[in-house]
């Protein structure tokens, strides 16, 4: 059971990476709530194996996986000893889709093991992991992974994650678990649904293991009020987040509407009603344009459990970020001109999509069409009904003829940039594609990006996590009384120990 008291501060679960396990441990032992996140973290751990495994930290982590056999077969087949060539591609892993191979299946439990694993070492602090509802197929064996090191918080946004509470009560419990996909062009009461069986996979009875609790991040009370009352399981919270957050943000209600300069214009509809949240009787925090010690301030004031802060964790040292990306976007901040563009078309999802503008990135329209199309990574297709009554897989960003090929609209591949491999690239893991080209970034923020400076102490170039957390608590224990002693149940401590693997790194 979780006892431990609720956070103030939720540093947010950012793109590909960008919450890193170094981020969200460094929130975690200053006595916040760091978060990992486990989008595309398979494809992100087979690339740094891929590139030598500075400091050892996936191969110490993997050293603890608890299923025997599974950390050697992924070194075996992803761990190169001082690194790969420069001018040579990453190997490609399995591309996800419905039913998963024994190889991804392994190599997604584990990096969310490995992620969560390294994020909780050395402390007692409090974890969380951060999916997107969107992205369906893989996130049955990536929650596994994530509850297979302990992770205390499941946050997950970007749809309507009704089914996830039940998983999390499954999983805990040692039981096989399944997820309806949202299938285009399925007949009405059609059901598609990808598996996960823990048993299974373990090779034999599955061990207990603790429930996270979970946290839902929508836009809306309506929804907010959906989930509590209508989820598969128990709902912890909510992370109550509004248009300024970077990353993918909920459509604006009602017919889209753009600026002159082709934004999406959200207006009084969009604005969350708080006192129906309040009513629910749960947790919340707030998030969009909260990193001010007033703002935390005002959101306790309002009955808020505190707020959710990303754009201000994104630049710090410990973030998932390439130094040369943290370095140039702070300098825009410094000289006024960082500005994010958010962006309609962009992310194959349809949700719109915050984009940081600069020179050199897929941000620069004239670079992005110049980019051969390609669908290699595949966390973004949609899944589709085909004439054979099979499941298929498209995404508007891949080649046209492609998409229509396989029954798109040739309307929905315009403006539709490829967020997976733009998002890699943000890490320094961009892929080098056909005729050598390496991917360019994709650098997503919220609106704060444009006074990030401010983290910056005087004749410093970075700035720490410890430097944000400062700065936004600074003025609250002088201004808030005591929160109330909330805690959020959880299921009881396992019943079973886990087994501990082993293996041997090459070398």
């Amino acid at each position: 059971m979780n006892l431990n008291p609720l956070p103030t501060i939720i540093q947010g679960g950012m793109g590909a990476g960008v919450s890193s396990w170094t981020l969200a441990r460094a929130v975690s032992k200053a006595g916040q709530l760091g978060v990992v996140s486990g989008t595309a973290i398979d494809v992100i751990m087979a690339r740094r194996l891929q590139i030598g495994d500075a400091g050892g930290h996936m191969r110490r982590a993997l050293e603890h996986f608890p299923i025997p056999g599974v950390a050697q077969r992924i070194l075996d087949r992803y761990f190169v000893p001082g690194g790969k060539p420069e001018d040579k591609p990453y190997k490609a892993k399995p591309v996800i889709g419905e039913k998963h191979s024994r190889q991804l299946e392994e190599l997604l439990v584990a990096s969310n093991f490995v992620e969560v694993f390294l994020a909780k070492e050395g402390h007692d602090g409090q974890v969380g992991i951060n999916f997107l509802e969107k992205i369906q197929v893989p996130n049955l064996p990536s929650i596994y992974g994530a509850m297979l090191a302990g992770v205390t918080y499941v946050l997950m946004g970007a749809g309507i994650p009704r089914a996830i509470p039940g998983i999390l009560d499954q999983f805990a419990k040692g039981q096989p678990a399944e997820l309806r996909l949202d299938v285009q062009g399925a007949d009405q009461g059609e059901v598609f649904t990808t598996k996960f069986d823990p048993n299974s996979f373990n090779g034999g009875v599955a061990p207990d293991l603790v429930r996270p609790d979970f946290l839902a991040i929508v836009a809306s009370a309506t929804l907010a009020n959906m989930l509590a009352r209508k989820a598969s399981g128990k709902v912890n919270g909510f992370v109550i987040e509004g248009p300024t957050a970077g990353g993918h943000n909920a459509p604006p209600r009602g017919q889209l509407q753009l600026s002159v300069g082709g934004e999406p214009i959200y207006g009084d509809r969009d604005i969350t009603d708080l006192e129906a949240i309040k009513a629910i009787g749960l947790p919340y925090w707030l998030a969009g344009s909260y990193a001010e010690p007033e703002r935390v301030a005002e959101a306790l004031r309002q009955g808020a459990a505190g707020v959710q802060i990303g754009t201000a964790f994104a630049y710090c040292e410990e973030s998932g970020l390439s130094p040369e990306i943290r370095a140039r976007v702070l300098a825009m901040s410094q000289q006024g001109e960082a500005r994010v563009f958010t962006d309609p078309r962009a992310s194959p999802t349809g949700f719109p999509f915050k984009i940081v503008e600069m020179e050199g990135t897929h941000s620069v329209k004239e670079s992005y069409e110049s980019r051969i199309r390609i669908c290699d990574l595949s966390y973004l297709r949609h899944a589709y009904k085909k004439s054979n009554g099979k499941l298929g897989w498209r995404c508007p960003s891949e080649p046209v003829e492609d998409y229509l090929r396989k029954g798109g609209k040739v309307e929905d591949t315009v403006g539709r940039k490829c967020v997976c491999n733009g998002l890699l690239a943000n890490l320094g893991l961009g892929q080098i594609q056909r005729g050598d080209d390496l991917e360019k970034p994709l650098i997503t923020s919220g609106d704060d990006v444009a006074h990030i400076a401010r983290f910056l102490k005087p004749g410093a170039s970075t700035y720490s996590a410890v430097d944000v957390l400062e700065y936004l608590m600074r003025d609250v224990k002088a201004t808030i009384p005591p929160k109330p002693d909330v805690r959020v149940a959880s299921a009881p401590p396992p019943r079973k120990s886990l087994r501990r693997g082993s293996f041997t790194a090459k070398s």
